[in-house]
């Protein structure tokens, strides 16, 4: 069986060819799957998608037609997928349920030292020879607050990494983490983490329930210096309403790896075209803001978790089973 994977990136195409093996094949494709592009699909029982694919119930009543049964995406989101819909054509979907959670954390404290250290700014400035300190001071983070929000394996191993900083340790979530208690952490309501955090970093899933957690009455009880990181999901954040603190001069620093109209932008080469989003060309003016392209999984450690565990979902469809992996089992 020859699987199609869309939105393979260039430093993971042969990752994913070296892992399938015969009599299974792969056919990689730098493409997305979107309405556009779906007749691509047509003849492939199993194809392979990115996070960033449109699996609507348009784009999935036309790969059913086409003949393709298994969607296995590679990510551990599933937002995009009306898993409804794929249940009522008969489909298997399977995601990845879990990869390096030091992947993603180790990238949320990079984005929230450059924006609190300034370095993307003291980076430009010596590139043309000016090496001033103007403008560059930032804050120990010794001794203050980090806010936790989501405490799974990915803000689990934020929080040891904070702990290592001798940072307070607040953390908000349905279920607390035993080993972030044991580290010290202390679970209050978020409105209370917001109000009282230094330093807030998102490790939540999208879902409705969290859809806009942080939104306009969520960003002005923050404190004016604070420093938020979003490496989780772009939805979290009313990005509106974030631009609009933005203006009146408000937070240290921004950190932001997603974006919740980042399908069609993220991952492509947009540099040649005029942006029509308004909204994220406004953001990424600001010199207190760092717009990074969904880049905190993609380590090579994490990267080779996410492929092997895709080859495991299409074996595991073939053969009738079912792991932790399958969101909608085979019919």
């Amino acid at each position: 069986m020859e699987i199609l994977a869309f939105g393979v990136q260039a430093d993971e195409k042969p990752l994913i060819e070296r892992a399938f093996i015969p009599p299974h094949e792969v056919r990689c494709l730098d493409v997305f799957l979107t309405e556009d592009t779906v007749p691509i699909a047509a003849g492939h029982e199993a194809i392979s998608t990115s996070v960033n694919a449109d699996l609507g119930a348009n784009v999935l009543e036309a790969l059913a037609a086409g003949g393709t049964r298994m969607i296995a995406q590679r990510s551990t989101g599933f937002n995009n997928i009306d898993l409804d819909v794929a249940e009522r054509l008969g489909m298997t979907i399977a995601r990845v349920s879990s990869y390096s959670p030091y992947s993603v954390a180790e990238f949320a404290w990079t984005l929230a030292m450059a924006v609190n250290r300034r370095v993307v700014r003291a980076s430009t400035r010596t590139r043309d020879f000016d090496f001033r300190l103007d403008g560059l001071m930032g804050r120990d983070l010794h001794g203050r607050t980090v806010g936790v929000l989501g405490t799974g394996k990915i803000g689990e191993a934020f929080t040891r990494i904070a702990h290592g900083f001798g940072m307070r340790l607040l953390g908000w979530d349905i279920a607390e983490n035993p080993a972030c208690a044991e580290l010290g952490m202390r679970y209050v309501p978020k409105e209370q983490l917001l109000v009282e955090s230094d330093l807030i970093s998102l490790h939540l899933p999208l879902m409705p329930e969290t859809q806009h957690l942080i939104d306009a009455t969520a960003l002005k009880s923050m404190k004016d210096d604070a420093i938020l990181v979003n490496s989780s999901r772009g939805g979290l954040i009313d990005t509106a309403a974030l631009v609009a603190e933005l203006r009146e001069g408000r937070f240290t620093g921004v950190g932001l790896d997603v974006y919740e109209a980042e399908a069609g932008l993220f991952f492509l080469d947009k540099s040649l075209e005029a942006i029509s989003d308004d909204t994220l060309a406004r953001l990424v003016t600001f010199p207190n803001v760092l717009v990074t392209s969904h880049q905190a999984y993609y380590t090579e450690d994490a990267v080779a978790q996410i492929v092997d565990a895709t080859v495991k979902n299409v074996l595991d469809y073939n053969a009738g089973r079912r792991s932790e992996n399958v969101l909608v089992p085979r019919s």
